[in-house]
């Protein structure tokens, strides 16, 4: 980052910490927003020499390992920079051109600008406990009933007598807006839950105590915590791909116009026989 950038994100990271202290989740939201754009601006000034790509905490490890593969293979190519942020961000840096790709979890809204997306892999959304609990499987009604608040102990549900803990994530969240979505409907989410993040986050709170319940990207599910049934299927590459698993979103880059250059030649590896195997190999749906 040049000293401009510095001293620009020092500035605003002053500012933002202000607003964090005085005002409520939306306002942090946009100012976590704001900071992460400054930091790109930053970072984006050192020089042509490099691909940017922000957005999508899901897809943001995924899209580390592909940069890791890539510079492996191409170890000419420019060097590939990857922020998070969520898929707003994602979808606000690609805009303004701070980022030459944003990653998303979510398709793009009407009321959003028009990028380029495309998909390079399939996700599904795990409902995750921590493997104390003896729960295997819950209804997307009993799932409902937890996030919405309705269902507050997990005695109602067959396990022992204790409270529910939700674990949630942040407004601006792609993985947050399609759980919303597909389970929710028009109910608002639980007020006492537990915000946070990034995927990472809720996976260790999850872990951490025996009566959390959260959701993460199923890539992302490891054997501190279980995923749960959904409707009696098991999310898996198999039930996503033969459409049973109902719990699922796409993995987006979205760019401006068209790709050309660099960009387009590290999306062109991505959408690669050897780069969908090995998304395939961490769990997700092969976009091709």
């Amino acid at each position: 980052m040049t000293k401009e950038g510095k001293d620009a994100t020092i500035t605003l990271w002053v500012e933002v910490k202000g607003l964090a202290m005085r005002s409520g989740p939306r306002a942090k939201q946009v100012a976590r927003l704001a900071l992460l754009l400054v930091l790109l601006a930053g970072c984006r000034q050192a020089g042509p020499e490099s691909i940017t790509l922000a957005g999508s905490t899901s897809v943001q490890p995924f899209a580390e390992l592909l940069a890791e593969e890539y510079a492996l293979r191409y170890p000419q190519a420019p060097r590939i920079n990857i922020q998070g942020g969520g898929s707003t961000a994602g979808i606000q840096a690609a805009t303004s051109g701070v980022a030459d790709i944003g990653m998303s979890s979510r398709n793009l809204r009407a009321d959003e600008p028009k990028l380029q997306a495309v998909l390079i892999a399939q996700d599904a959304i795990a409902i995750i406990l921590n493997p104390q609990n003896s729960i295997d499987g819950l209804t997307l009604r009993q799932i409902r009933d937890i996030f919405s608040g309705r269902t507050r102990n997990w005695g109602a549900l067959g396990w022992r007598p204790a409270p529910i803990t939700v674990v949630i994530r942040e407004e601006g969240s792609g993985t947050r807006e399609t759980f919303e979505k597909l389970v929710l409907g028009q109910d608002e989410p639980y007020e006492g839950a537990i915000v946070q993040d990034s995927n990472g986050a809720v996976r260790v709170i999850v872990a951490g105590d025996p009566n959390a319940i959260g959701y993460i990207s199923l890539g992302l599910v490891n054997q501190e915590v279980k995923a749960v049934s959904v409707e009696g299927i098991k999310p898996s590459p198999e039930s996503i791909a033969r459409g049973q698993y109902g719990l699922v979103r796409p993995f987006l880059f979205l760019v401006q116009g068209k790709a050309e250059g660099a960009v387009a030649q590290f999306i062109d590896f991505v959408l690669s026989p050897p780069a969908q195997e090995l998304l395939a190999k961490e769990g997700l749906v092969k976009a091709r």
